[in-house]
């Protein structure tokens, strides 16, 4: 594998061309284990950015793809349509907070708020009001790298403030600092209620993460403060758009975070584990109500269109994927990760580095005061045969729903011993 090439030429998520950071050639993967061409198998805390849930080289999901390559790859989604776009819509319909029963295919994560922001915008336009053309987003949150995502990121925080002066300039609350399983006070809530009452006319949504604020600091808040929200927005006519990329299908022990809140927002963004972490695909769910909304207004239809939208082959691993997941006791392994990341991480709670662990679902979270030389780190935990991509102050796990309580053990150690060697 020609690295040197790789290092010059090639540019990785978030690096730089002039000094670019370690990468690991990767041969193969197979369970919840990477491969390195030249190395150990690293247990993969990470799924691969939080989609292979059900791990590597699934026998279901490549059969399911074997199958549709035989039949088609691709076909333009304007003007056709095709059975595996038809049943993931039904099974995405069947199994997301009551009421979404509209769905849009779309190509990745920051492609579906793009869809969201772009359905909320065209809605209250086509109600005779475009002057609602405003977000409310929540510090603390990330909902992508696309210029309409991006505005909607903490401007400090989200790692966009480079582009400010080129982004929509939206309104942000703050940051819920209601703990899980806790009651949100009034005091929590009351500057979000404030900006709601002042700038309700030109106000269009308010857009957020359900539960776990992920990229902006892998935080955990109260489904109480989800449900506030909710009421807030019906009391003020505002849409809710709920950014479930990062939790949909089961991260946070529910199938969907709303769910901890029993509510439905009116826009639903998916991916990342959409296609159990092979290929890229996205949805953006709405109700009936903006549907409708949308198509009587003036342009009568939604003005969006994706080359690879519907892709037959993305959905066709989507649905055996779906399958694979809602048949397994998905429940059951994600509690018993959520347990044995509270047990196995609490020893750091007492360390001198570290600021606060968590745990919520299929995440386990360790927070430092400071923040870490992440490339040392992670040289340090692949030491130790696990492969997990700290960055700031943070060390977080979100391992497939597969791993095996060994496994999980050994990417536990790692993260203890680790840790508290940098503390």
């Amino acid at each position: 594998m020609d690295l040197e090439f790789d290092r010059k030429h090639i540019w990785h998520p978030y690096s730089s061309l002039i000094n670019p950071p370690p990468v690991y050639p990767v041969a193969r993967a197979e369970g919840v284990r990477i491969f390195l061409e030249d190395g150990p198998g690293l247990i993969d805390g990470m799924s691969s950015w939080w989609s292979a849930l059900h791990g590597y080289n699934v026998p279901e999901l490549n059969q399911a793809m074997r199958e549709q390559m035989d039949k088609m790859s691709h076909v333009m989604f304007g003007g056709l349509t095709h059975e595996p776009a038809i049943e993931l819509c039904k099974k995405l319909v069947e199994i997301t907070p009551p009421g979404l029963n509209r769905v849009f295919l779309a190509d990745s994560g920051s492609v579906s708020v793009e869809v969201a922001i772009k359905m909320a915008l065209q809605f209250w336009h086509s109600q005779g009001k475009p002057g609602k053309s405003k977000l409310l987003a929540l510090r603390n949150g990330y909902h992508g790298d696309t210029f309409g995502a991006m505005a909607t990121c903490d401007p400090v925080t989200g790692m966009h403030h480079l582009f400010a002066g080129q982004l929509s300039q939206h309104l942000f609350a703050p940051a819920p600092q209601t703990p899980f399983g806790e009651t949100c006070p009034d005091e929590d809530i009351r500057e979000l209620e404030q900006l709601i009452a002042q700038n309700s006319e030109q106000l269009a949504a308010v857009i957020l993460e359900p539960i776990v604020q992920g990229a902006g600091g892998m935080r955990f808040y109260s489904a109480d403060y989800l449900r506030r929200v909710r009421a807030l927005c019906d009391e003020y006519d505002l849409l809710l758009i709920a950014d479930e990329i990062a939790t949909g299908f089961g991260r946070s022990g529910k199938m969907f975070a709303c769910d901890h809140a029993a509510i439905s927002p009116d826009i639903l963004t998916l991916g990342k584990a959409l296609t159990g972490g092979t290929m890229t695909l996205a949805a953006a769910l709405c109700s009936d109500r903006i549907a409708e909304g949308i198509c009587n207004g003036e342009a009568g239809v939604f003005m969006h269109g994706p080359t690879f939208m519907g892709n037959p082959l993305a959905c066709s691993v989507a649905n055996a994927s779906i399958q694979l997941l809602l048949s397994s006791p998905w429940q059951e392994r994600v509690a018993a990760i959520e347990q044995q990341l509270t047990e196995q991480l609490a020893p750091l709670k007492t360390a001198p580095g570290v600021a606060d662990v968590r745990a919520l679902g299929a995440i386990g979270v360790v927070e430092m005061r400071e923040p870490i030389n992440t490339v040392k780190v992670q040289e340090a935990l692949i030491e130790r045969g696990v492969w997990l991509r700290p960055f700031g102050k943070l060390v977080y796990a979100m391992p497939p729903y597969v791993i095996s309580k060994e496994d999980l053990s050994q990417l536990t150690s790692a993260m203890v011993n680790v840790l508290g060697e940098v503390s």
